[in-house]
Parts: C-alpha cells; structure tokens; sequence
C-alpha cells in the first residue's frame, strides 16, 4: 500500500471525467482488461503504460506502444517521476490528469500555471490600404509662376530694348534731316553763287 493515494482522471478519451483511483505500488494503463486501468482505444496499445510507485509519489514508463506516452506534450523516452496535476496522454486521443487524491483541482490548477504558453504577442496593426492613382485627366499641381524678381527683371530689360530701339531711330532721324538740310544749302549756295566758287561752302 501507498503512504499517499493517488489518483488519474480522464479527461480525454472514450469516459471524460472517470476516475482511476492509484492504490497499488504498480498500475498499468491499455487496452486489455486485466489491467489496472483499461482504456478501450484504438490509439492505445494493449499494455501501454506503466505507473510505478517510488519514493512518496508514481513514476511513469511507456511500454514500447505505438502511438507514444507524453507528459505535458513532451514524448518519453524513459522513466519520468510524475508531480501532481501533470498530464499523461496516451497516443492523440487519449489523456490523463494525475492528482493527489483529496488535494483538490489546487494542484492541477498550479501545474497548469506553470505549463502555460507564454502570452502572444499583439500581432501588428495592418499595413494601410494602397492609394489609389489619381484619374488619368488630373493635371496634377499648377505649377507656380516665375518669381516676382524674375519677372521685373524680364520688364525692366524690355523697357531697356524699347528706349535703345527709340534713341537709335531718333538719332537716324537726325542725322535724316541734317543730311537733308545740309545738301539744301549746298543746293542755295550753288544758285545764288555760282559764278563766285570761293565762297562756296560745298566741298
């Protein structure tokens, strides 16, 4: 007999919520009916399971089944000393919860805190819809005109052209009417005093 009892309870399997009570120093877990726990299963090998108890508490042992024994998702590749409100299953279909029989869900409670998946993390926000292209008669931005500086130099050098154009036909004109006046007094000068050639400014 056990100094402290023991027990398994189903929680996934052909009987959810059954309970094994571990009373001997030995417990196997399969499929044939004579032993200790019978698990009608086809995931579960005929002799799947060993529980042995040592040392105040079970030790559990796959018995080369087929599908596998896991303690808290981990597979076992030898003898593994079980702690209240850890998980045995048996292949995918089957699992077990092994307590401390009177201990309550404390303890299954407890084992569960420390086998808890980290929290995740906040997946990013989603990336922003794309835009959409303008429509294809959108001009786009005006673009801005010449600066205020540009376009009064751009003035002042028209207004220069205009004055030098006007200087230049004023100064033809000019030299026009001295040209004019000048062959007119020549042409007088030739009149009254042509039969006097010194006094005759023309050349």
């Amino acid at each position: 007999m056990t100094t402290q009892a023991y027990q398994l309870v189903m929680r996934q399997g052909p009987n959810p919520g059954k309970v094994f009570e571990l009373t001997g120093t030995e417990a196997v877990i399969g499929r044939d009916i004579s032993n200790q726990v019978t698990v009608n299963d086809a995931e579960v090998s005929r002799r799947h399971t060993r529980l042995e108890y040592q040392g105040g508490g079970y030790i559990v042992e796959d018995l080369g089944s087929t599908n596998g024994t896991f303690v808290n998702g981990r597979r076992l590749t030898g003898p593994h000393s079980l702690r209240p409100g850890e998980t045995i299953r048996m292949g995918e279909t089957v699992s077990f919860t092994y307590e401390l029989l009177g201990g309550g869900g404390d303890a299954t409670v407890a084992a569960a805190q420390r086998q808890a998946p980290p929290p995740r993390q906040a997946a990013p926000p989603p990336a922003p819809p794309p835009q959409r292209p303008a429509p294809s008669g959108y001009a786009g931005q005006v673009p801005a005109g010449p600066p205020a500086a540009a376009r009064s130099r751009g003035r002042m050098n028209t207004r220069n052209i205009a004055i030098g154009c006007g200087v230049l036909a004023l100064l033809g004109i000019c030299i026009g009417i001295s040209l004019i006046f000048i062959d007119a007094n020549c042409y007088w000068y030739e009149i009254s005093f042509g039969l006097i050639p010194d006094v005759n400014p023309c050349p």
